[in-house]
């Protein structure tokens, strides 16, 4: 069976994924760019960029994705779904190239988007949609996007195989929280800590036996 993916997931030093006050001009609230500035600073995302390891893990990003789900945060600001017009904050040619379900209470017709992406949008569980995903992934693993609420939900429905968090040095004091209601998640893992010297933390959770 197909593996479910996390990769890149950035988190404050308390555990937030997400800031507080997100909008149309500010896709993850106050905390900006700072939670993916180690990743905006790779050779993988710009030419001239470092190597080691950060780039080593946002390289892991794409191969063997078949799919991806997302949150409707992910997707878009509060209040996306009031838009009929709306397709998404990642631009006409996402960078996702492969069928992506979206988690919303607001299902609306799917969009065929530039360079493979076409949005589907469900109002599923986490496990009807990760079987719906896989059919689509054809064998191939299925990528876990994000949010912080929609990891948290698959990873108390025990769905995750992998997922890398990477820790960034900041605290941002309120927004959207990982951890919260996982205690002792990390038994069903093996857990590897790799530090980079731009100060993250790449924390990779590999369940037991993949």
């Amino acid at each position: 069976m197909s593996l479910a993916r996390v990769h890149n997931f950035s988190i404050s030093l308390d555990g937030f994924g997400a800031g507080e006050g997100q909008s149309a001009d500010a896709h993850f609230g106050h905390a900006g760019d700072r939670l993916h500035e180690w990743m905006f600073a790779t050779r993988s995302w710009e030419a001239g960029g470092s190597g080691g390891v950060d780039d080593a893990f946002v390289r892991q990003h794409d191969p063997g994705i078949g799919a991806e789900i997302m949150g409707a945060g992910k997707f878009g600001h509060p209040g996306w779904h009031e838009d009929p017009e709306w397709k998404g904050a990642w631009g006409p040619n996402p960078p996702f190239h492969t069928p992506v379900f979206i988690l919303t209470h607001h299902p609306r017709p799917s969009i065929e988007m530039e360079g493979g992406t076409t949005y589907h949008f469900l109002d599923a569980s986490p496990a009807e949609a990760l079987e719906t995903a896989r059919e689509a992934a054809g064998g191939k693993d299925v990528r876990l996007g994000g949010g912080p609420t929609m990891i948290r939900d698959f990873l108390a429905a025990g769905l995750v195989d992998y997922l890398h968090a990477v820790v960034v040095p900041i605290l941002l004091g309120r927004g959207m929280r990982l951890w919260d209601g996982l205690e002792g998640v990390e038994k069903d893992y093996k857990v590897e800590a790799t530090s980079s010297p731009s100060g993250v933390t790449h924390l990779t959770f590999t369940r037991a036996g993949i």
